[in-house]
């Protein structure tokens, strides 16, 4: 089977709507880390680390991000992997399980932010300054309150060795 083919059919199977909960035997855990050559880090509802392995229907066709929501099978004679991925959850998936009492109650509190939302960065501060009414006046923007960044009717842009000004 071709690499496209085998990528249409892993997706095809990922997005089918295939909303039955977890066997008795499967379980709901929270992807913490990426441990490499396809080993996750997983934790379980009851607060215990362990590893999980992801399969090789899904290996380069699937990436799976910290945060994310899998279930899993328990492989009993695993010492260190101790379960392997069955399915990866959707927000979709998510969403319907809470709404049938499938979902974990450790995981009911934990936010999730969706794939198109962007997260701030901390290494990157900028500021916002619109202080007044009058941000259209020239006189705001002398050179000697670029000197200083003193002037609260700019918007900053602050880098660690730069900083931008602009009258708004």
């Amino acid at each position: 089977m071709s690499r496209a083919t085998k990528r249409k059919h892993v997706m095809r199977e990922i997005s089918k709507d295939d909303f039955s909960p977890p066997k008795e035997n499967q379980q709901i855990v929270r992807i913490l880390a990426n441990r490499g050559n396809n080993l996750h880090q997983v934790e379980a509802p009851d607060n215990s680390t362990f590893l999980v392995s992801l399969p090789n229907k899904f290996r380069r066709n699937i990436w799976i991000k910290r945060g994310n929501f899998v279930i899993i099978d328990p492989i009993v004679e695993g010492v260190k992997v101790k379960g392997e991925i069955v399915k990866i959850l959707s927000d979709e998936h998510i969403k319907y399980y809470k709404k049938d009492n499938a979902w974990p109650q450790a995981f009911t509190n934990e936010e999730r932010k969706g794939n198109n939302e962007i997260e701030e960065n901390l290494n990157w501060p900028h500021t916002w300054d619109n202080g007044s009414d009058d941000s259209n006046d020239s006189s705001n923007c002398s050179d000697d309150s670029y000197s200083r960044g003193r002037n609260y009717n700019q918007y900053n842009f602050v880098l660690p060795h730069i900083v931008f000004h602009g009258c708004t």
